[in-house]
C-alpha cells in the first residue's frame, strides 16, 4: 500500500534526527568506542544509585547501579529493544494479525512504545495524518463492516482501545488488527488500566511506514518515553512472561467485574423507572440516560455536587459541549459498593426533584 497519501506535508518531510541516531548508535556500541558526539549527561553525577521495587505475587525488581544509570539516561525514540520485542510477541499472540503482503521496501507490521495514554497518542496521529475524510478515528466497533468500508473508500482505521484488557466476557471480542488484511489499521494500546496510570506508557502497532513517522515526530518532541518506566515494565513483563501477564490481567478484570456488578445493583435499586442504561461489557464506566430530562448538566454539576456526588454529564464528551444531553457517566473504578449505593440513592432523590 502507498501510505504517502495519508501523510501531511510536514510529516512527509521529516527525516531521522541526526542527534537521535547518534545517541542510538552510542547505545548499541561497545564500551571501547570513544564518544565525543552526544550530549548525554554523565550518569556518575546522578544522585539515584539503586532501587528495589516490590511486586505483588512476584520477585522484587532490582535496579543495581549499572541498571539505574541506564534507567535514568536517554534511550531509543521507538522504545527500548527488549520491551519492543516482548510486545511484538504479545500482539501476535493476542490478535493473530493476518499475513499482509506489504511491498518489500515498506517492511512489515511495526510497533513503538509511547509516552502517555490514548489521548496523547491521537494528538500525535493528528500531526502525522491528513485531517478530513482520509482517516477515521474510531473506538473499536468489532465488525468486519468497517474493514470493508475502509477498503472501498480507501481510509485508515485508528483503533484506540484502552479498555481491551478490561473485557468482562471470557471470550474477548475480535479487534480490527486481527482482521486487517491490507495494512489499514494503526492500533493503540495502554498499560494505564492494568499496570499503572502514572507510568504513562502505551504502545502503537501498525504499518512500518506510519509507525516510522510516529518515531520521527517523537525524536523532535519528547525524544522518547521514560527509560525508567520502560525498564520497570520490561523487567516485570519478562519476569511474568505472557501467561503471567494475562493472569494479572485476569485478576484486574475480576476486580472490575465485581465493581461493575455493584454499580448495576445500585442502579437497579434506585434508578429503575427513572433512567435506563446498557450493561457495560468492558472498562470502568456506566452510561446512564435520565428519562424525561433533555439536559442533565445543571442537575449533575450543581445539585449532585451539593449532595457530594461527583459525576460527569454527557455533554462534556461532545464536540459541542453546550449541546443538551440526557446522559451522564458513572465511574465504578474506585468507589466501594456501599458508596455507590449511597450515591445512587442521592441521585434518585435529585432526579425526582428535577422532574
Amino acid at each position: 500500500m502507498n501510505y504517502a497519501r495519508f501523510l501531511t506535508a510536514t510529516s512527509a518531510a521529516r527525516t531521522p534526527s541526526a542527534i537521535r541516531l547518534m545517541t542510538e548508535t552510542l547505545i548499541k556500541s561497545p564500551k571501547s568506542v570513544i564518544s565525543l558526539a552526544t550530549g548525554t549527561p554523565n550518569p556518575n553525577t546522578f544522585p539515584f544509585k539503586t532501587a528495589v521495587i516490590t511486586v505483588e505475587n512476584g520477585k522484587p525488581i532490582q535496579f543495581d547501579e549499572e541498571m539505574m544509570k541506564r534507567a535514568l539516561q536517554y534511550s531509543q525514540s521507538a522504545g527500548i529493544p527488549e520491551l519492543l520485542s516482548w510486545l511484538k510477541q504479545l500482539q501476535v499472540k493476542l490478535h493473530n494479525p493476518p499475513t499482509i503482503n506489504y511491498p518489500s521496501s515498506q517492511g512489515q507490521m511495526d510497533i513503538c512504545v509511547t509516552s502517555g495514554s490514548q489521548d496523547g497518542l491521537c494528538k500525535v496521529f493528528e500531526m502525522i495524518i491528513n485531517p478530513g475524510d482520509n482517516v477515521l478515528l474510531n473506538e473499536p466497533v468489532y465488525s468486519g463492516t468497517l474493514q470493508a468500508l475502509a477498503r472501498k473508500y480507501d481510509f485508515l482505521i485508528i483503533e484506540d482501545d484502552p479498555y481491551y484488557f478490561l473485557q468482562f466476557s471470557k471470550s474477548w471480542a475480535p479487534t480490527f488488527l486481527s482482521m486487517d488484511v491490507d495494512g489499514r489499521v494503526i492500533r493503540a494500546d495502554s498499560f494505564s488500566k492494568v499496570l499503572s496510570s502514572g507510568l504513562r506508557l502505551g504502545f502503537i502497532t501498525g504499518p512500518k511506514p506510519l509507525i516510522e513517522r510516529v518515531v520521527f515526530h517523537t525524536q523532535v518532541s519528547s525524544m522518547h518515553p521514560s527509560t525508567f518506566t520502560q525498564l520497570l515494565v520490561s523487567q516485570l513483563l519478562h519476569q511474568w512472561g505472557e501467561e503471567g501477564f494475562l493472569a494479572h490481567v485476569g485478576r484486574v478484570i475480576d476486580f472490575y467485574r465485581k465493581q461493575k456488578d455493584a454499580v448495576l445493583a445500585a442502579a437497579d435499586k434506585w434508578l429503575s423507572g427513572l433512567a435506563e442504561w446498557h450493561v457495560p461489557t468492558a472498562g470502568m464506566f456506566l452510561w446512564v440516560k435520565i428519562k424525561g430530562i433533555s439536559d442533565v448538566k445543571q442537575m449533575i454539576q450543581e445539585k449532585a455536587m451539593k449532595k457530594e456526588v461527583l459525576i460527569l454529564p454527557g455533554n462534556v464528551f461532545y464536540t459541542n459541549t453546550s449541546a443538551p444531553s440526557p446522559y451522564f457517566r458513572v465511574s465504578f473504578s474506585s468507589a466501594s459498593p456501599e458508596q455507590m449505593d449511597l450515591a445512587f440513592q442521592r441521585l434518585a432523590q435529585i432526579i425526582k426533584e428535577s422532574l
